[in-house]
């Protein structure tokens, strides 16, 4: 299963960028680039500097992650 395997942390959004993707800064003082997947972009139009979002992250590529939805 695709994901299954991802672990999940959760950051400050930092910056918006073009194309719904963001910088967000995990509690560890790490930024990293997080992204909105597929239709969850039409469920939350955008987000704000300062907003708290949850991050699933690959084990394989820690320098980008999906942001989820709740």
């Amino acid at each position: 299963m695709p994901g299954a395997d991802a672990f999940k942390v959760e950051g400050i959004v930092v910056e918006a960028l073009p194309n719904m993707t963001y910088r967000v800064e995990l509690a560890n003082g790490h930024r990293l680039l997080g992204f909105v997947a597929g239709r969850k972009k039409f469920e939350r139009p955008g987000l704000l500097p300062g907003a708290k979002v949850r991050l699933a992250l690959s084990p394989f590529d820690l320098s980008q992650g999906r942001i989820l939805v709740d």
